[in-house]
């Protein structure tokens, strides 16, 4: 798929205003929308890497499933599962994510409870695949006396008087569709609530997940291997997979600063292997290098960024 389908129309889906609906349908009849909770976690960094390397942006918005289906299908109540879990797995219906509510700092995306559910007001400023997506797994902090809570709800992605967004207007990635979601009072009924959690524990489970966003910057240094040929970025390439994969969650913000890094030197290299033509818009090159920007700052925490800088002004 990422070399017969996805790598011949990287181009096209880069100057277009969504993905083909085509390529998310044949993810989904391939069965790709069920391998969060069908492979280990090395082997779906490989798959994302590989789809990452064919199109940067499917990859991108297909990874933004998992989450809902890893959260209904640990879900402790059954009528969720049976609810939701099959229709996830088989892509009939698709997920995005909309991770405000957990994020450092103030919550952005509140809610109260009232008679049978919440209420979320607030803002999520990075929610991808709007219009490709049917439900949007949101999370939300729950204020409760000095502790604060973490819910997380299944979301019918749609626009109403409680719900409303806004495109963002990307530099890489714009067939993403990603938005800016605002909430007004936006009800949220207790059967679609997936995971509740102390916001004191989430961070440990946030670092716990850490790696797969990784894999998207492999993917970008794969197709540089394979555009340039060069044996010492391969090499590069393996040992920055191996560091991910066996980097506990304490170490996993350097590890994936260091494939974001090795990604803007990856597609820098093949800048200059390339030549002059690097530089005519619409180039592989060129759109690469918007592709490696964006990946400096997608999904990425402080201790990441932090490292990020660290590894620039060495």
């Amino acid at each position: 798929m990422a070399e017969n389908v996805l790598w011949p129309s990287v181009a096209e889906v880069d100057r277009a205003d969504r993905i083909p609906a085509a390529q998310l349908d044949l993810l989904a009849a391939e069965g790709f929308y069920g391998l969060a909770t069908e492979v280990d976690a090395t082997l779906l960094g490989r798959l994302v890497e590989t789809l990452a390397s064919g199109c940067l942006t499917t990859a991108f918005v297909w990874l933004q499933h998992h989450g809902a289906v890893r959260a209904v299908a640990a879900a402790e109540r059954p009528e969720l599962r049976v609810r939701w879990l099959d229709e996830l797995r088989s892509g009939r219906c698709r997920a995005g994510a909309a991770q405000a509510g957990v994020q450092p700092g103030p919550a952005r995306v509140r809610a109260r409870r009232v008679d049978g559910g919440y209420l979320l007001t607030g803002e999520a400023p990075w929610v991808t695949g709007w219009d490709m997506i049917d439900v949007l797994h949101t999370a939300a902090r729950v204020a409760d006396g000095s502790t604060e809570t973490v819910i997380w709800a299944l979301l019918d992605a749609a626009t109403g008087p409680t719900l409303a967004v806004e495109p963002l207007d990307l530099v890489a990635v714009a067939a993403s569709r990603t938005v800016v979601v605002r909430f007004a009072d936006h009800f949220v009924p207790d059967d679609r609530v997936t995971i509740v959690v102390p916001f004191a524990d989430w961070p440990a489970r946030d670092a716990a997940g850490l790696r797969g966003n990784g894999s998207l910057a492999l993917g970008l240094v794969d197709r540089c291997v394979r555009l340039t040929g060069s044996d010492p970025l391969n090499r590069e390439l393996d040992e920055c997979r191996a560091g991910l994969d066996a980097g506990p969650p304490e170490v996993m913000p350097e590890r994936r600063a260091a494939a974001s890094a090795l990604a803007t030197r990856a597609v820098a290299a093949l800048t200059v292997a390339t030549g002059s033509g690097a530089v005519l818009r619409g180039s592989h090159p060129e759109r690469m290098a918007r592709e490696a920007l964006f990946l400096q700052v997608f999904g990425s925490r402080p201790a990441i960024r932090a490292a990020l800088l660290r590894h620039y002004a060495a």
